[in-house]
């Protein structure tokens, strides 16, 4: 019978967000806010039919938030339509590596002082809770390729870029635990879990995105063949790219936000004339583009981001409903409440005012950056990741119930907040 349950249940949920979309984009309310609040309903202390422990729900929810970060991650890459060496990476690379650094120092900071954890403890946390989430942000985020907002595609870029950056120091933090070999003064962890394992995933992902995309348009392009079926081409790249980077031991994370990069890189070089009206002559042109020289490119790019994005919104339905079922099983102390308040009103911002200092970001765009680090899924994962690496159940304690309550409060927070906001800012930039 509770099988059955769970058929009405997600029936319910999954006609609501086709339904409800439009409706609550005209609201100061995001979907995550109700996915969360559905998941606190099905709880222990609302039916009972969702309860799950973080240790003996490890695996299962390490890869749960695995499958729906990858997702959303390939997803990134194909909304930033940017050469490699394009200036507006700027932004987005310094949040991704030097706020993200200050921000997993100062995490570390507040563990140890205000937490009482152990250095080893307050390093993982901080490498667990300094990712912006791409699962969490879509209203925040690029909203299509032609979208050259600095606001959006800076947030977009630190999202795709730091779940990746932020593994270097989960390894760190568990190394520090014992749980990770560092080698002699560290010089494993900077070889190998840093310089490597961030720049071959980066390679990996770059180079299949660019084959696959290019073999795929030059056989449709020339042979009219490899037509439909694009969501098989999607969740093969992308499992390809990240397996592939697992394989040779680098962050797959970053082989799939690159493989994202790398499939957009292609479309962009190989679509002639200007985006918006080759978009006005893919919509024009019917079935034949799939195999048009001029609109092959386009049409697949867009295919594949269309199954993607639909598949993250499914992840981000399940997983903030996890989120929310996890929260009442959670012990939250007043000291978690008042680190999660430091991390919203004091880290956060102070990381992006000094990481993006000198970088000539207007004092509105730094402002907007600095309120808007949502946190979200792959916070999940890095702390299910290392809780299935051994982490002492005390410990794993502790991290759970700073992660999920600054889940929890981001997903209310920003969510009650973006849309104002959002609309706030596009008056003003429009004036």
């Amino acid at each position: 019978m509770t099988f059955t349950i769970w058929f009405v249940i997600v029936g319910l949920l999954l006609i609501g967000m086709a339904l409800g979309g439009s409706v609550l984009r005209r609201l100061p309310v995001t979907t995550s806010v109700l996915y969360l609040a559905v998941g606190v309903g099905l709880g222990p202390y609302g039916v009972g039919l969702l309860s799950l422990d973080h240790l003996d729900s490890s695996e299962f929810l390490h890869r749960l938030t695995e499958i729906a970060v990858i997702v959303s991650l390939f997803t990134a890459g194909l909304k930033l339509r940017l050469e490699w060496r394009d200036p507006r990476w700027h932004l987005p690379v310094r949040l991704a590596v030097l706020s993200m650094i200050l921000t997993v120092g100062m995490i570390a900071v507040a563990g140890v002082a205000g937490l009482g954890l152990s250095l080893g403890a307050a390093i993982l946390l901080g490498a667990v809770l300094a990712p912006t989430d791409p699962v969490l942000a879509s209203e925040v985020e690029v909203e299509s390729p032609q979208d050259r907002d600095v606001l959006r595609m800076s947030l977009t870029g630190e999202a795709g870029l730091n779940d990746g950056t932020a593994f270097p120091f989960v390894m760190l933090g568990l190394g520090v635990l014992g749980l990770h070999e560092l080698g002699n003064f560290g010089w494993q962890w900077v070889a190998i879990d840093l310089v490597w394992a961030v720049a071959g995933g980066l390679a990996i992902g770059a180079l299949l995105g660019t084959v696959i995309g290019r073999l795929v348009i030059h056989l449709r392009q020339t042979h009219a063949e490899a037509v439909g079926l694009d969501e098989f081409l999607t969740l093969g790249l992308i499992s390809l790219a990240y397996g592939g980077a697992l394989l040779m031991h680098t962050y797959g994370f970053l082989a799939v936000f690159a493989a994202g990069l790398a499939v957009r890189r292609v479309e962009h070089r190989m679509t002639p004339g200007d985006l918006d009206e080759a978009l006005d002559d893919l919509a024009r042109s019917g079935e034949e583009t799939a195999t048009r020289s001029e609109t092959a490119p386009l049409h697949m790019a867009q295919e594949v981001l269309g199954f993607n994005e639909r598949l993250g919104r499914i992840g981000e339905l399940a997983l903030v409903v996890v989120v929310g079922s996890l929260l009442t099983t959670t012990n939250v102390t007043l000291q978690v409440l008042a680190f999660v308040g430091v991390l919203f009103v004091v880290i956060r911002p102070a990381s992006v005012l000094l990481g993006l200092a000198g970088s000539g970001a207007s004092t509105l765009h730094r402002r907007l950056l600095a309120w808007f680090g949502i946190r979200g899924i792959g916070s999940i994962y890095y702390l299910m990741y290392a809780i299935d690496h051994g982490l002492e159940e005390d410990v794993a304690a502790t991290l759970v119930a700073a992660t999920v309550t600054t889940i929890a409060v981001s997903v209310v927070v920003h969510g009650v907040s973006v849309t104002p906001l959002m609309a706030w800012y596009e008056d003003r930039r429009e004036a």
